[in-house]
């Protein structure tokens, strides 16, 4: 398994709120439909990044020519200048169209307040996947998994979802989603034997970890795949790994964002 990954040119084709922590996004463009060496995902959790101009730029300044040098020439550039980088995941993808959820978060993030403000026609500049099976994929049970395990909060829930739309029938799988509002929950087609927990976020501390440690699970080799805020992740890899036996090394915690840091920060701690 390699790293192919490419520029896209793309642009906003339309915007659908879903839920009220949730804004969806659609981008569409030719590269979206070429077959062989256009934009492929892998599903399941494939994240991709996303580059959002700054304000006063009518496009993202990227520098698409550096190639495989890419990202040291962005940490390269003017921080005023360059930019904005964001990982997300793939939603769905259709011909000539890939949808992306972006988490709201009462308008914090500079994601969240352009996810808002776009409208048809808006360019975009992503970096994504080429080939079908790249290191942009982290969801990846082991040969002899008997179930799986999934949580995460709203960040997480468009890789929950299209985990859980890609798993086969027949597969077990108990899912735990925590979100901020009633309005955030709706249906999620799996053809796998998935039981589905939402979690509507009270203000308690640790929720989903108090949840997922009362819960009976069941036997059988699991593995987890748990993403969203660093804290509650580390937490949760704490109760799964030390109290339930799950193996570490077969299974995915990822900490999708950390309460009080921004992306650039997070960035600034591991550069590489």
């Amino acid at each position: 398994m390699g790293t192919p990954f490419a520029f896209f040119a793309l642009s906003v084709v339309r915007t659908e709120r879903i839920g009220r922590s949730l804004m969806r996004v659609t981008l569409g463009g030719p590269s979206l439909e070429d077959p062989a060496g256009g934009f492929r995902s892998g599903g399941r959790d494939q994240r991709f990044k996303i580059f959002l101009p700054r304000p006063g730029q009518d496009r993202a300044v990227v520098p698409v020519e550096a190639g495989e040098q890419w990202y040291a020439r962005w940490r390269e550039m003017d921080p005023e200048v360059r930019a904005l980088m964001r990982s997300y995941t793939v939603a769905a993808q259709r011909p000539g169209e890939i949808d992306v959820d972006f988490a709201i978060h009462g308008l914090r993030g500079p994601a969240a307040r352009w996810a808002c403000a776009t409208g048809p026609g808006d360019p975009v500049t992503v970096l994504g996947p080429t080939e079908p099976d790249n290191a942009g994929i982290d969801f990846r049970p082991p040969d002899g998994t008997d179930w799986v395990l999934l949580a995460g909060d709203e960040s997480a829930l468009p890789a929950i979802a299209a985990i859980l739309e890609w798993l086969p029938g027949g597969t077990r799988a108990q899912a735990w989603i925590q979100v901020a509002h009633a309005t955030d929950v709706r249906w999620l087609p799996s053809a796998a034997d998935a039981d589905i927990t939402w979690l509507i976020r009270s203000g308690a501390p640790d929720e989903l970890v108090t949840e997922i440690a009362a819960a009976r699970l069941p036997g059988g080799r699991p593995y987890a795949w748990v993403a969203g805020e660093a804290a509650t992740v580390r937490d949760l890899r704490r109760h799964l790994v030390r109290g339930r036996g799950f193996e570490r090394r077969a299974s995915t915690f990822t900490g999708y964002w950390r309460r009080g840091a921004t992306e650039e920060d997070l960035l600034a701690e591991h550069p590489s």
